[in-house]
């Protein structure tokens, strides 16, 4: 897991690649919670999801968005981040093009800049949003949204309201050619402070899920 250092917009991004086992693995992007917010690339959660993905095989990147430990720049509300993951994901790239599908997975405000990243980039063909923050912004910009993936969200959460990613959930599951599936941890906060082993089981099973040659979605 080699620290390292890119090109981002704003001066240079820090972050942790594992390179990938083979040619033509497929990518992850680890994309971090809100940098106000005390969100790092060394969150807990952000961590444990780019250990999952490596253990699988992929050409994985975590890395800080811009103003956050040695990443250059300030907060940017949120566009300057979507910029970064573009940045991110082009470094990626450089150093393993032939691989031939990248999934996206982020933690609350990570979430929000996964996807939208997905809309930029056809290449992602999964993600993983952990507790995005339906509440806060407007995702009605997955419209449509481009890719098959994974809600998932703790029914004890005081700063995203279950509802609201149910709202959200339920509004992408009326587009067609793509399969949201949506999981609730039981008694897990924000954070998931006492459920991180729920939340790694719930992400590993759905991995296993579409990972399979067998699955139907591609």
């Amino acid at each position: 897991m080699p620290s390292v250092i890119f090109p981002g917009p704003e001066g240079r991004l820090e972050g942790r690649y594992t390179p990938a086992p083979r040619p033509r693995a497929p990518v992850a992007m680890i994309l971090h919670p809100h940098p106000q917010g005390g969100g790092t690339m060394n969150e807990q959660m952000t961590q444990k999801l780019f250990k999952t993905f490596t253990d699988r095989g992929f050409a994985t990147l975590r890395f800080n968005f811009r103003g956050v430990g040695r990443s250059q720049g300030s907060f940017d509300n949120g566009i300057g981040e979507l910029s970064d993951a573009a940045a991110a994901l082009d470094w990626v790239q450089s150093i393993h093009a032939e691989a031939q599908t990248t999934w996206v997975a982020g933690v609350s405000f990570g979430a929000l800049i996964g996807m939208q990243l997905l809309m930029r980039r056809p290449e992602v063909r999964g993600f993983i949003s952990i507790a995005p923050p339906a509440n806060m912004y407007d995702f009605s910009f997955l419209a449509p949204c481009p890719a098959s993936g994974i809600f998932i969200q703790g029914t004890a959460d005081t700063v995203v309201q279950p509802s609201a990613v149910q709202k959200l959930v339920d509004k992408l599951r009326t587009q067609k050619h793509i399969t949201i599936h949506h999981e609730e941890i039981p008694r897990a906060n924000h954070f998931f402070e006492n459920e991180q082993d729920e939340l790694m089981a719930s992400v590993d099973n759905y991995l296993d899920f579409r990972l399979d040659p067998s699955c139907p979605i591609k």
